[in-house]
């Protein structure tokens, strides 16, 4: 495991491995230096071949990479028809034979276990992926276990922080129709008529509506920002093209 990765610091049962991938650790060159895992930002295709062959090696079982689409839409990896490149922004597993993976450059990934370590989940939140509930759909795959909804836990990952995500109003004014508390996460822009929109406070305020309150990782400072740190994240947002990193979680 490369030691520039990020290990989530949360109590996550023993029999569950997550880690997040920053750009180190990979062969391809230029904008996409060093570990682009993503195969849709015209990057060489040998040189994201040997990145995606290199973390799955690390982690000792195979990431699955979606075509995310920022919709709600939730896959199983029991499901052997879920490929690469199957489109959805969550999935899900019960089994070690996958990871659960999600490629990010400013949209926040969010991981989550429960407390018995019997399933995991990941799910890809832009804006509008949260706005239309796929953090709310991710939780709900919990519920179908035995027993009913267990008590969950879940990990954020670095994304655009609330300094640098300038949005119009239509994105405040789509969240403050869902919840008027959303309203807390945004403040005026530099820009006229812009506002700045906190992205991880966001998913924390939807998160705890529907019952996870242990929540960990990206606590909206500027140490979790991608726009921030050129060096180790990739963004969208400050380099126009970009590549993408990986947070992922699976079962051992």
């Amino acid at each position: 495991m490369d030691t520039r990765w990020l290990l989530p610091e949360w109590p996550a049962p023993p029999n569950v491995r997550a880690l997040c991938t920053t750009r180190d650790g990979g062969v391809s060159a230029g904008r996409y230096d060093s570990l682009n895992l993503g195969d849709h930002v015209a990057d060489d295709a040998a040189h994201v071949a040997e990145n995606r062959r290199r973390l799955q090696q690390a982690i000792g079982t195979q990431p699955v990479f979606l075509q995310q689409v920022h919709g709600t839409g939730v896959v199983s990896l029991e499901d052997g028809a879920v490929r690469d490149g199957t489109a959805a922004d969550a999935c899900t597993s019960t089994t070690a034979a996958r990871a659960c993976t999600i490629m990010v450059a400013d949209c926040l990934p969010v991981l989550f276990t429960d407390e018995r370590g019997h399933r995991v989940a990941a799910a890809h939140a832009g804006w509008r992926g949260l706005a239309g509930g796929v953090l709310e759909q991710t939780v709900r795959a919990f519920a179908q276990d035995d027993g009913g909804a267990p008590r969950l836990m879940a990990w954020l990952g670095p994304c655009i922080g609330p300094k640098a995500f300038e949005v119009g109003p239509e994105v405040k004014a789509a969240f403050e129709a869902q919840s008027p508390e959303a309203a807390s996460c945004f403040s005026p822009a530099p820009s006229e008529g812009k506002w700045l929109a906190d992205l991880p406070a966001l998913a924390r305020q939807r998160l705890r509506a529907v019952g996870v309150e242990s929540l960990h990782g990206n606590d909206s400072g500027d140490a979790w920002c991608t726009v921030a740190q050129p060096s180790r994240f990739f963004s969208h947002r400050r380099d126009g093209v970009s590549g993408r990193f990986a947070a992922l979680v699976w079962k051992v």
